[in-house]
């Protein structure tokens, strides 16, 4: 099994799939090379074909009536998007760019919808991911009615933190490679709000800041200020 095969099957679609039909599928399925700041596609674009990361970091955004983008998430190696226009065929819910160089594996609705067609186990599978997609758009907006905005930036560093962090004897490393605007989009406050919560949690020594990522050294009391 060569990496990105590896990496495939980390996605709700491969995991319901033995090893040769893992491999039939991945041979249908294209690569996408993405520069860091390129977009994959814009909202409102027809969509016929689902993606997963194999490599790198993308974003999905939305844009704001105003023109002020609006970060939903983001993706990283092992995760796929795109699966929605399978289920329902209307143009792109958001935009997709890359946060850092990517690679990514494509496949056209076309080939994929005769797979589940024959297997209604990979249908679940994928249902399931759409429904913990469902859950977390929730939680999001039970946050931003119910939690004050360090909360949020503490959970946000904790979702991140489990998705890219890595451990290490001086911390618990998470290179989320977003710029300070985004992680504020992402949070969904302004930048000088969440730049305070972070200078905070930095003064009680609970993490340090760097460019584009974060060193926690501090988890639990992270996790009791995302209450």
């Amino acid at each position: 099994m060569d990496n990105a095969e590896g990496v495939l099957r980390k996605a709700p679609l491969f995991n319901a799939l033995d090893d040769e039909d893992a491999r039939a599928l991945r041979r249908q399925m294209t690569e996408v090379k993405l520069s860091r700041g390129e977009h994959l596609f814009h909202e409102g674009e027809d969509g016929d074909a689902l993606y997963v990361v194999l490599d790198g970091k993308v974003k999905l955004t939305r844009a704001a009536a105003d023109g002020r983008e609006n970060l939903l998430g983001v993706i990283g190696p092992g995760e796929m998007f795109g699966e929605l226009s399978l289920f329902d065929p209307r143009p792109r819910t958001s935009s997709v760019s890359a946060v850092t160089d990517a690679v990514l594996a494509s496949l056209k609705h076309e080939a994929l919808l005769g797979w589940l067609r024959e297997r209604p186990e990979v249908s679940m599978h994928m249902l399931r991911a759409l429904v913990q997609r469902l859950r977390q758009a929730n939680d999001v907006v039970a946050d931003l009615v119910f939690t004050d905005v360090p909360g949020r930036v503490a959970k946000n560093l904790l979702n991140l933190a489990e998705r890219f962090g890595t451990a290490e004897p001086d911390g618990l490393h998470v290179h989320h490679d977003l710029t300070q605007e985004e992680l504020a989009q992402l949070v969904g406050a302004s930048r000088e709000t969440v730049n305070k919560a972070l200078a905070d949690f930095a003064a009680r020594g609970w993490l340090q800041i760097s460019a584009r990522s974060v060193l926690i050294l501090d988890v639990e009391r992270l996790r009791k200020r995302a209450r």
